[in-house]
Formats: C-alpha cells, sequence, structure tokens
C-alpha cells in the first residue's frame, strides 16, 4: 500500500533540531533560488549560451533529502540538477563556471547544465537523458551492497521519468536483489509541457511502488522538514540491505529500497525557451502561495528562529555568494583547443 507521510506539516511541527541547523536549511534553500534567478538572467541577456532547465519553487525537495543523508551517501540528479548538487555540497562557482563553459567547471566546461559530477561529494552526476541516471543510481546501489560499503544511494528524478522503461526495470531489479538504493521522484505535474494525468492513469507514481514490493510514500515536497524525516526512513530502511543479494525476491522487511513521490511545482518553464503557456495563472498562484522557502520561513519567524535582521543578513550573504560566483566564472580561462579532443572516445 502507498503511504501518505503521516508527520506533522509545518503548521504544527514543533521545532525539535537547533537554530543553526534549521536556518542552515533555510539559506541553502535561499541560494539554490537565487542561484537559479541568475542563471535565469544570464541566459536572457546571452552571456550564457545553450539552455538550461531550472529548479526554482523545489529548493524543498533537493535541501530536505540531501540533508538526511550522511556524507558518505551517493546522489544521482537529472536535467533539472542545480539544486541538487549545491544542496549535496557543491561549489556555486564551480557550477556556474561550467555554465559559461570554463576550465574550472566541474566538467572543465564541457559538460554544461546538465552534465557535471563530483565523485568526492558523493555527487555522482546529472544527466540530460530522461530517466537515465535511475539504472545508474541502482548499478551504484548493487556495487555498494556487493563491497558491503554500508552507504546509501539516493536518485532524483521526474514524474515523467515514471513512465519511462528504465524506471521499472530498475525498481524491478533493487526490489529483486534487496539493494540500498532511495527513488526520488519529484512531481512537478508537468513534463515539459504534458501534464502527468494525461499520461499516466494513475493519481500517484508511488502507486508503482506495489509492484515491485517496495514501500511507495507521498510527500508534500514544500516542506523540507517532511521530506528530510521520509528520505531519512528510507535511507534507513535502505541501509539494512547490506548482504549479498540472493536469488528471488526478498521480504520487505529486510530493508532495501524505497520509491517516495515529492509534490512539488516549478516556477520557470521546462527549459529557457518554455513560456508556460499550458499552466494557468491561478494554478501558478496557488502553489506561489505555498513556496517551500516563504513556508520554511514563516514557520521559523513565527517559533522565534528568524527575525528580520537575521533574513536579511542571510539573504544578503546568499547574494554576495552568487555574484562572486558569476565573477569567478567570468574570470575563469577558457579551455585550451588542444584539449577539444580529450575524453571524446566516439
Amino acid at each position: 500500500m502507498v503511504e501518505h507521510f503521516q508527520g506533522p506539516g509545518l503548521t504544527e511541527r514543533v521545532p525539535e533540531d537547533d537554530q543553526e541547523t534549521l536556518l542552515g536549511y533555510y539559506r541553502t534553500m535561499l541560494l539554490i533560488r537565487r542561484f537559479e534567478e541568475k542563471v535565469d538572467e544570464l541566459f536572457a541577456t546571452g552571456a550564457i549560451k545553450g539552455t538550461t532547465h531550472l529548479c526554482a519553487g523545489q529548493e524543498a525537495v533537493a535541501v530536505g533529502a540531501c540533508a538526511a543523508l550522511r556524507p558518505e551517501d551517493r546522489v544521482l540528479s537529472n536535467h533539472r540538477g542545480h539544486g541538487h548538487f549545491i544542496a549535496k555540497g557543491g561549489e556555486p562557482r564551480r557550477i556556474m563556471a561550467e555554465l559559461f563553459g570554463k576550465q574550472e567547471g566541474y566538467s572543465r566546461g564541457r559538460g554544461g547544465s546538465q552534465h557535471m559530477a563530483d565523485f568526492a561529494i558523493g555527487f555522482l552526476g546529472s544527466n540530460g537523458i530522461t530517466g537515465g541516471t535511475i539504472p545508474i543510481a541502482t548499478g551504484a546501489a548493487l556495487s555498494a551492497k556487493l563491497q558491503k560499503q554500508g552507504h546509501v544511494t539516493l536518485v532524483f528524478f521526474g514524474e515523467g521519468a515514471s513512465n519511462q522503461g528504465t524506471f521499472h526495470e530498475s525498481l524491478n531489479m533493487a526490489a529483486a536483489w534487496n539493494l540500498p538504493v532511495v527513488y526520488l521522484c519529484e512531481n512537478n505535474l508537468y513534463a515539459m509541457s504534458t501534464h502527468y494525468r494525461t499520461v499516466s492513469n494513475i493519481e500517484h507514481v508511488a502507486i508503482r511502488a506495489e509492484a515491485y514490493a517496495m514501500p511507495g510514500v507521498i510527500v508534500d515536497g514544500n516542506d523540507v522538514l517532511a521530506v528530510r524525516d521520509v528520505v531519512r526512513q528510507a535511507a534507513e530502511r535502505a541501509r539494512t540491505a547490506l548482504s549479498p543479494p540472493k536469488q528471488g525476491l526478498q521480504p520487505a522487511k529486510a530493508g532495501g529500497p524505497t520509491l517516495i513521490e515529492a509534490k512539488t511545482y516549478r516556477y520557470f518553464g521546462h527549459s529557457k525557451s518554455d513560456l508556460r503557456e499550458y499552466r494557468t495563472s491561478e494554478e501558478e498562484a496557488l502553489w506561489h502561495d505555498r513556496d517551500p522557502i516563504g513556508l520554511l520561513g514563516a514557520w521559523l519567524t513565527r517559533h522565534g528562529l528568524l527575525d528580520a535582521l537575521t533574513d536579511a543578513n542571510i539573504r544578503a550573504e546568499v547574494d554576495a555568494v552568487v555574484e562572486e560566483a558569476v565573477q569567478f566564472a567570468q574570470q575563469a580561462p577558457v579551455p585550451p583547443a588542444d584539449e577539444a579532443g580529450g575524453g571524446v572516445f566516439v
């Protein structure tokens, strides 16, 4: 059976974490938002070429999920991956440099917005292929289990990817071999311009977990603490799957994979050329009223953990980080021409 997260929402929740931790979540969410807004500005002015897919509006999923993991745990992302990377510890200046095509970028200026990784922090990469990192995450989890490394792999993907064959093949393998992996679907309602319910006859992506005898959980993707709690439970469950895979399906009580569906919304279009003509202003207004940063900020203020001065200081700090990232990227050298063929195998 699919489960809805039963913990308290932000309106009912009493702070249990220290102020520094909670303000850290708030700061990182603001950093992701400002980074994405700046990237949108830079593309609009032609300072950055190509295309990009922005995650503004979905910050609570990235920050909540990564906050639930241990440093050694691994994360894989998708085409909308800047926020995931920052939440896992990626440096905004190097991400920005990659967007500018500079040598100091994470892929030495060759990967662009959709293809960056940093193995040192456990970020195994983003991918421009819809659903492309789901089987990679499954393989990483299998590797961890065979080598008895004890860490968990989490993969972010959108609801559109849940209709790809790689999604079903991966969940089947993870369930059959009881792998330490968390599948986290960010359901922002639209795969490009296609609404989820026009291509799926089920209301929730998480229902698909039943076919593979793994838990399926639905969570409010705009509530950073709810996302953190759900992912933490799933990660600890996955961590119990330490023995090598055996033939046949493992019982659910033995641990293993979980499918989480986080209900959220992206503010920008699918990519920079998308004018969002398929959405109504009323729908967008409803989701903006539930802005994840606004919800967390209001909750922190209500409990005396955030005042106007602290908020202003955090926002100024975030703005400074983003502006420094832009300056760093603009001043960084371009890759040498004689290295253009490096890393090309076909």
